[in-house]
């Protein structure tokens, strides 16, 4: 078993930075504390830090150690204020990770139900490119990732990509640069400015080609892995940017951009990542039922 008062001296060390100040703070002598580190290391048969100089630095073991001790003593602290307060303050924790590429007002709309279920829920959302959110659900860290692509071939890591729906892609502008461009859309798009995704998202490559098969000139003046700040840029009048069409709504009332058109021919796609194949969690079925009833149209049956 883990010496459980060990492990604080370790996160101990971490964030106050040293053995010395940490020493300090817990009242131990730095001989003490070195020691009962090492006891730690005996324990588990890794080392946990490495000296550069005259500091310790983490290993890659002793971050992965790191990220599981915060979490044990977050769900230590959890446990005693649900003994303290009563059963009545229950609740079941929900941990999502949000591609960063997908859009926030879908992914809005796809989480709103889970605070509407009969039962507490505490919604904790992490947003990362989508290679490291599966890392955090392989090893349960999280309990369902939402991606705009299903699980990359070939991945070592084991899980099953639910289909969520999926939506045609509009072209948003601020209405100064919409004013200026002219012409019927998509010939209005000739030689526009343009801000893409990055290249994590799935539209990176497929709006180029779209665009170059319909006979208009691409001009890329930005990428953004991050789509809100795309949004914003596209607010401020750098660009035309694509959004989801059954976001639409959402985008030019938050934003006050217009639309110039939309297109079928290029679907956004939008999946719910899980490390099982059935979904257990009442969150994430009330995610899967809500996306299909509510926030896009019937999957086509090749989908």
């Amino acid at each position: 078993m883990i010496n459980y008062k060990h492990l604080n001296y370790f996160v101990s060390i971490v964030r106050w930075g040293g053995v010395n100040r940490a020493a300090e703070q817990l009242h131990l002598t730095p001989q003490t504390l070195s020691g009962q580190i090492s006891q730690l290391e005996e324990r588990l048969g890794v080392a946990l830090f490495r000296r550069v100089g005259r500091r310790l630095e983490l290993t890659e073991t002793g971050k992965l150690a790191l990220s599981y001790a915060e979490e044990i003593f977050q769900t230590g602290a959890e446990l005693e204020d649900l003994l303290k307060n009563g059963a009545e303050e229950r609740f079941i924790t929900f941990r999502v990770g949000i591609a960063d590429v997908v859009p926030k007002f879908i992914a809005h709309r796809l989480l709103a139900p889970v605070l509407e279920l009969p039962e507490a829920v505490r919604l904790i959302c992490q947003e990362d490119r989508l290679d490291r959110l599966l890392s955090e659900l392989a090893i349960h860290r999280l309990d369902m990732v939402l991606a705009d692509r299903p699980m990359p071939p070939g991945t070592q890591i084991k899980g099953y990509s639910h289909p969520l729906g999926e939506s045609g892609v509009a072209f948003m502008a601020a209405p100064a640069l919409a004013a200026r461009l002219t012409g019927d859309f998509p010939g209005c798009l000739d030689g526009a400015p343009l801000l893409l995704p990055g290249g994590d998202s799935a539209l990176h490559g497929a709006l180029p080609r779209w665009l170059e098969r319909q006979g208009q000139r691409v001009r890329i003046v930005g990428e953004f892995d991050d789509s809100a700040l795309m949004k914003v840029f596209g607010e401020a009048g750098a660009g035309v940017f694509p959004a989801p069409a059954a976001s639409v709504p959402d985008v030019t009332a938050h934003y006050k951009v217009v639309k110039l058109g939309e297109t079928e021919e290029i679907r956004e796609r939008f999946f719910l990542i899980s490390a099982e194949r059935r979904l257990t969690h009442p969150a994430a079925r009330a995610v899967s039922e809500h996306a299909r009833t509510g926030v896009f149209a019937p999957m086509p049956d090749e989908a």
